[in-house]
């Protein structure tokens, strides 16, 4: 049996996506920017996918620029935004906790000379509201920080923070990072005080290679590379036109199923929580039941057990989880949302995420249990770490 439970990292396209974007491929093939009528079609795809898409964030169609994906989205937002922005104090504010697309772009502007603050975040991963406020009192350019975190599922008061910076003197730009959060947390764009908001197309049981960044009506940023005028010219080359309309499907679905798949999604995660607790010993639970917790992810420490080790040897037995962000699972080092969480030397070395899809039943719960049981006693029988 394999039983794939590494979501976050990617998910299989959904039969519907694959059956789109395979038409697209072999029918409507053309162009978008060609003007004869296979471009027409072309370009007809790309208007009905960017107004699924925008509806189902609670956005307006010409609010939607189509990207290669959640990184390049995120690269787009920020480095836009800082060259728009480069009047203003060279002053800039994220988080702890940041995927490395988002984290790595600050890391650059910080070695060009900007002051970037990092947000630390409490034991459960959310951001500290104190060095918040004391951030915005300096007077930001651009606040950028993730909704739904990747590895432990802690989701960000968004809304709440957007109100807040209203209070600024010079109100800064607000970047969200919603690649885990969309199709899995219910939120409308135009509620939560954003100004830019990415998301990404494989993690909705879309197609990799693309994903969107929505920019609010009226933001201005800068293109960060050029060619033609294609998606309001901030992002040149010709679209993507079969990933493109794969994600356009996979928007329409996660929206239409996302109540019903939360629920599904949170049983799975409560029993498979229950069933750890009462059959595995030495276990620490990173990722609890609350509604400030997104249902498709769990992270687990399984004390006295490399999480790599664990990994492997479940892979054995065709169980697929994962030790942390898919983006930096070949580095040696500790998960630094773990770190930042303030987590000890054990439990960051023993970590385990599991992230599910409403496809996944309770038989692979317990064929996934039944493995685990086995190989975490044998693992612990073997191991000389602590």
């Amino acid at each position: 049996m394999d039983v794939y439970l590494d979501h976050s990292a990617t998910t299989k396209p959904s039969p519907a996506v694959f059956a789109a974007m395979q038409h697209v491929l072999q029918t409507e093939y053309g162009n978008p920017s060609s003007a004869h009528r296979k471009g027409f079609l072309a370009e007809q795809l790309l208007k009905e996918a960017r107004a699924v898409v925008a509806t189902a964030l609670g956005a307006n169609s010409n609010e939607i620029i189509f990207t290669s994906g959640g990184t390049e989205a995120n690269n787009l937002a920020l480095q836009g935004s800082i060259a728009r922005l480069k009047h203003r104090h060279k002053y800039l504010v994220t988080t702890q906790i940041e995927h490395s697309s988002v984290s790595s772009v600050f890391k650059h502007f910080e070695a060009q000379g900007y002051r970037v603050t990092y947000l630390g975040v409490d034991q459960y991963g959310f951001v500290k509201m104190d060095e918040l406020q004391a951030a915005l009192a300096e007077q930001p350019a651009l606040i950028s920080m993730m909704m739904v975190n990747n590895e432990i599922g802690t989701i960000q008061s968004i809304a709440e923070i957007g109100a807040l910076l209203n209070c600024c003197l010079e109100r800064p730009l607000f970047h969200v990072d919603a690649v885990q959060a969309f199709g899995k947390v219910p939120f409308h764009v135009h509620q939560l005080g954003v100004d830019l908001l990415s998301i990404s197309g494989h993690k909705i049981y879309g197609p990799k290679g693309i994903g969107a960044l929505y920019i609010k009506t009226g933001t201005k940023i800068d293109p960060i590379f050029y060619g033609g005028g294609h998606e309001s010219a901030l992002r040149p080359g010709t679209q993507n036109v079969p990933g493109i309309v794969g994600m356009g499907v996979a928007a329409a679905e996660v929206s239409r199923d996302l109540h019903a798949n939360r629920q599904k999604l949170a049983l799975l995660k409560h029993y498979l929580i229950q069933q750890i607790l009462a059959q595995i010993p030495k276990v620490q639970i990173h990722s609890p039941e609350q509604e400030n917790f997104t249902p498709n992810i769990l992270n687990v420490s399984f004390y006295g057990i490399k999480g790599e080790v664990l990994l492997h040897t479940l892979e054995t037995d065709g169980i697929y989880v994962s030790t942390g962000s898919a983006c930096n699972s070949h580095k040696k080092s500790y998960s630094h949302v773990l770190t930042a969480i303030g987590l000890a030397e054990p439990a960051l070395e023993s970590a385990i995420r599991f992230s599910f899809s409403p496809n996944n039943t309770t038989d692979e719960i317990d064929y996934c249990l039944e493995k685990l049981q086995i190989h975490v006693n044998e693992l612990r029988q073997v191991t000389t770490w602590r």
